[in-house]
């Protein structure tokens, strides 16, 4: 569902931020004339074309940690678990079942035997162990999704269906581990996997619904449908994620009928959407948050400090301030235009277990003359220009990173600067095409971020401890923005190994508490899926959740490879699965659990998702 430090090339160093902008529309088309043999070898087949603002950092699942390439590798590779597209809870991936001793301390997993590599060789216990084993022994593979295995003792294949893991002390999250799971006769020949992106050989080996055929940086990523995977292959004939800057170009193309689906729209393009013909607008509850992050002085696990963050902002006081400066009502009614929720906690109110808003007493509302107060009693005063300057005499004049291709990022840039303004407070917004090499950099003042969280909220949570910042300022690390908080790590470590369902939920709602309380970040809306797809060319798609839910960014493959074109649904089902989609094989699966209750059900991490 984050990464940091300089050297490393910046295809590896990108953030899991806010970068869920980074789809822009699908497309379920097949365009005469424009097919090549190399293209599509079936002439006149679908193709669903899915249309991506957000750069490719890896096809590397050890390494990649953006939104898009996270989506792509749900597609490519199977993990050991999935979540039920009706309510998230967790069903069979590659592992059928799975049990855990009295104590916790081990997990056995029973590894399906339906399960083929796409190049013929049959999955196996012994791919999951090695994946596993290569993070906890290379910390370079350990780079996208090392919080999953850094409290594992050891992991054994003892089988080529049994899966062993022991842990170095209980984990709650033995269900909802989102890790890629690899081929090993594939990937034990790789080198330095710091520098192995992936992107060299096609087609990629993988066990999932799709196999990637091609890419080419920033132009467009192929994948073509795995007629092993043991779920059924998907319905249509190729998968293209298609890079678009553009999104209002994206969106002129669904009306003419040259993309089938375009997620991530503004509230504008839905109000002109809804009034097409042929154009179906799906405005669901979102899975993600919409944030205002501070720099709180990046550093290094050894200590150094790097970067150029503004020193005022490491005053809590400043932090405050800001916050009481901020009307997010406002925002949710004029930028998001009602299509959104005003933010409070970290997880969304679409996970109600782990839902937490502040207290009358704690709620840090807009009130703009508490913020001067507040600056007065810290002795931040306004000269003779009115412009409020620090204890060093350095004026407070912020930067805040802004995504240049998200026009929310500018809307509230402009709101931000009114407000602020008026407290003396100057701001410049700096919108980049990619805000990753900055960030990694400590090169900001104040970002636009924004995740999306899964039912399991671990993930999102340990972005903000102290373990993830990079080793040295040289290193990468999962940290989202540099934040290191004892009390925060002390709830995080606690709400790891918590089984019971209502004593995690409290220690996560604590948590989120904290994150409030210091201002490092500002969660000012939780925005909806604002998505629009062409029925005259889609019959039927699943959303997640089936009732009320989103199409892009799932937990899972569930929207695209349950995809119906309608030019073929009326007859000819081709060699993909049954219209009835996702439904069928999910809610027979029978899962034993020993000793967990079924407080684990309803779990999962972000993907963000899964990740931004």
């Amino acid at each position: 569902m984050v990464t940091k430090a300089p050297p490393r090339p910046a295809a590896h160093r990108a953030l899991r931020l806010l970068l869920a902008c980074g789809v822009t529309a699908v497309s379920l088309v097949a365009v005469p004339g424009t097919a090549t043999a190399e293209d599509d070898k079936s002439a006149g087949g679908t193709t669903l074309t899915v249309a991506v603002s957000q750069s490719i950092d890896s096809l590397s699942p050890f390494l990649a940690q953006k939104l898009t390439s996270t989506s792509i590798h749900r597609l490519a590779y199977e993990y050991l678990t999935n979540y039920d597209p009706k309510d998230a809870h967790t069903v069979p991936g590659l592992a059928t079942a799975w049990t855990s001793s009295p104590d916790k301390l081990t997990w056995t997993y029973t590894i399906r035997k339906d399960s083929m590599w796409s190049d013929g060789q049959q999955a196996t216990a012994e791919d999951a162990a090695w994946t596993f084993n290569k993070m906890m022994t290379d910390p370079n593979a350990a780079t996208a999704n090392g919080s999953f295995t850094a409290n594992f003792a050891q992991v054994t294949a003892p089988d080529p269906q049994t899966l062993v893991i022991r842990l170095k002390k209980p984990q709650a999250t033995m269900t909802a581990l989102d890790v890629p799971i690899v081929p090993k006769h594939v990937w034990e020949k790789v080198g330095d996997f710091s520098k192995f992106n992936n992107d060299k050989q096609f087609p990629i080996v993988g066990n999932g619904p799709f196999v990637i055929t091609d890419f080419k940086v920033d132009q467009y990523i192929k994948l073509k449908p795995n007629k092993r995977f043991w779920r059924g292959a998907p319905k249509f004939d190729e998968l293209v994620f298609k890079y678009y800057k553009d999104g209002d170009a994206a969106v002129a193309a669904l009306q003419k009928g040259e993309v089938s689906f375009v997620p991530n729209l503004t509230p504008a393009q839905v109000a002109a959407l809804k009034t097409q013909q042929n154009i179906k607008v799906n405005d669901a509850p979102g899975r993600r948050f919409y944030a205002l992050a501070t720099n709180p002085g990046a550093k290094a696990q050894d200590g150094k400090a790097f970067g150029n963050g503004h020193k005022a902002l490491l005053d809590p006081e400043v932090r405050k301030a800001l916050f009481l400066a901020v009307d997010r009502a406002t925002l949710v009614d004029k930028v998001f235009q009602g299509h959104a929720v005003e933010g409070e906690g970290y997880i969304p109110p679409r996970f109600g277990s782990y839902f937490w808003k502040p207290e009358a007493a704690q709620k840090r509302a807009y009130d703009p003359a508490a913020a001067e107060r507040v600056l007065d009693a810290a002795g931040y005063r306004k000269n003779a220009e009115g412009k409020r300057v620090g204890k060093d005499g350095r004026p407070l004049d912020f930067r805040i990173l802004c995504h240049a291709t998200d026009p929310n990022d500018k809307a509230v840039g402009k709101y931000l600067q009114e407000w602020w303004g008026k407290l003396g407070i100057g701001l410049k917004v700096e919108c980049l095409d990619s805000v990753s090499d900055p960030w990694v950099k400590g090169d900001y003042d104040l970002a636009f971020d924004g995740w999306s969280v899964n039912p399991d909220p671990d993930y999102v949570l340990s972005i903000h401890t102290c373990g993830t910042l990079p080793a040295t300022p040289k290193d990468s690390g999962a940290t989202d923005n540099f934040i290191c908080d004892k009390q925060f790590d002390g709830l995080y470590a606690q709400q790891a190994v918590e089984y019971d369902a209502a004593k995690r939920a409290d220690l996560v709602k604590r948590m989120q508490s904290r994150l409030y309380d210091t201002g490092y970040m500002n969660i000012m809306a939780y925005p909806n899926a604002l998505e629009a797809y062409r029925t005259d060319q889609i019959k039927s798609i699943t959303t997640m959740p089936e009732a009320a839910g989103n199409l892009w960014g799932q937990d899972g493959y569930w929207s695209w490879w349950s995809a119906v074109p309608t030019a073929s649904a009326s007859g000819d089902s081709g060699d993909g699965g049954s219209d009835t989609g996702v439904i069928i094989g999910i809610g027979a699966a029978v899962v034993v659990v020993v000793g967990l209750g079924v407080f684990l059900g309803l779990r999962r991490r972000s993907t963000a998702d899964d990740r931004e």
